[in-house]
């Protein structure tokens, strides 16, 4: 006789998990709250689909916060073995110039959350929708639309706190605490961070990105762009140092970020190319010489002092490490993802709840934390095959 396995929520990790379940020994009931699945998932897909990152295993392993914890799932289920199933069930995907994996070009987001729902309905997996849950009963099933479920193995997967209008609003917290799970507020991550502009300055920029740009904080170091907004930064320059910053506003309640115009330029080549420069003007010279965007170029004005701004060595010295101070993060639900809800130390190796036993959570409600890329939604894929695999192996 098949095991039952109730999997809670329906988006990635639980789609992946209920995919790789052994159907010849389990039943696979997913309960979703919402009138569909995978909201989020399409929500996601929206600004550029990555499904993954195409970097070495080992590499990729590195880009989580703590990286040890899902060490395990990503080395069972690479990178590269997600590529392999997605084109299993019909997407095929390419890998683009940032090294970001997508869906081969025409194939939308929806056509992927299909491709997927087809392959869950030909391994005879049920998806109930309209269906919360909301506790346990006195025996430890799962309550969910007022009646107890009963299953010999159950699995949440509720995600975080970010993008509410998806559904993952984070509502289950308070009700894992209750229980005694050791739980962690949500905190946004890869989001846009608060910096106060110079009104002048703004005015003039709004809206503009800085490209090919590095910016460090507590001495890890991010490549690529960040947007100049009304309030702040934003972009995947900045979002890779969400658990750096993060770190820095919770011990001083600001940050101290620096960014690098000319990561490709020792400071001593950008002091040589200033000091040399047939242009007469320092604004020349910046604009002319090292081909600084105008943003860039408005930012060392309007924030150096005059003397600083002429000053050969001054300058070159802040065009490879420009201070900016961040204030606070955006609000939760502007954020692409959340670090908190399940405490690490409540989980086995196995993803099982060490309170209820046959009881496991995967994917972001996991207080783990990753940049933008593919790398969110990688780790929950490989979560839900890790836990699938390890159930598969229970005789």
């Amino acid at each position: 006789m098949k095991k039952k396995v109730a999997i809670i929520g329906g988006g990635p990790a639980a789609f992946l998990l209920a995919a790789f379940l052994d159907a010849e020994k389990f039943s696979v009931t997913i309960y979703e709250k919402n009138k569909t699945s995978g909201r989020k998932f399409l929500v996601a897909g929206k600004g550029g689909f990555n499904l993954t990152h195409s970097e070495a295993v080992e590499q990729l392993i590195q880009r989580y916060t703590p990286d040890d914890f899902l060490a395990n799932a990503l080395s069972h289920f690479s990178n590269t073995d997600f590529r392999n199933w997605l084109d299993q069930i019909g997407i095929p995907t390419y890998i683009g110039s940032s090294k970001r994996v997508y869906p081969k070009k025409g194939i939308k987001p929806i056509e992927v959350l299909n491709a997927i729902l087809k392959h869950l309905k030909e391994k005879s997996v049920v998806i109930k929708y309209e269906h919360t849950f909301s506790d346990w009963d006195q025996y430890g099933n799962v309550i969910i639309n007022n009646q107890a479920i009963s299953a010999n193995y159950t699995v949440f997967s509720l995600g975080g706190s970010s993008w509410k209008v998806t559904g993952s609003d984070g509502g289950w917290l308070d009700t894992f605490s209750k229980k005694g799970i050791q739980t962690k507020a949500f905190q946004a991550s890869n989001c846009g961070y608060h910096i106060n502009w110079k009104a002048d300055f703004i005015k003039k920029n709004e809206g503009t990105p800085l490209k090919n740009i590095a910016i460090s904080c507590n001495n890890i170091v991010q490549k690529g762009e960040a947007v100049i907004t009304t309030y702040g930064l934003e972009g995947n320059a900045i979002y890779g140092l969400s658990p750096q910053i993060r770190e820095q506003l919770q011990t001083n309640s600001n940050a101290r970020v620096y960014i690098d115009f000319k990561p490709s330029l020792t400071l001593e080549k950008i002091h040589s190319k200033i000091h040399l420069s047939k242009y007469r003007t320092t604004t020349d010279i910046l604009k002319k010489e090292l081909k600084l965007s105008t943003p860039a170029i408005d930012l060392l004005k309007t924030y150096l002092s005059k003397d600083s701004y002429l000053d050969t060595q001054s300058l070159a010295i802040n065009i490879k490490e420009f201070s900016l101070e961040i204030t606070h993060t955006t609000s939760l639900d502007e954020a692409i993802s959340t670090v908190g809800g399940i405490d690490l130390k409540a989980v086995s190796d196995q993803f099982e709840l060490k309170k209820l036993p046959h009881q496991f959570c995967v994917g972001e409600m996991l207080d783990w934390d990753a940049p933008t890329g593919g790398y969110l939604l990688q780790a929950c894929a490989s979560t839900g095959v890790f836990l699938a695999d390890y159930l598969n192996k229970i005789r």
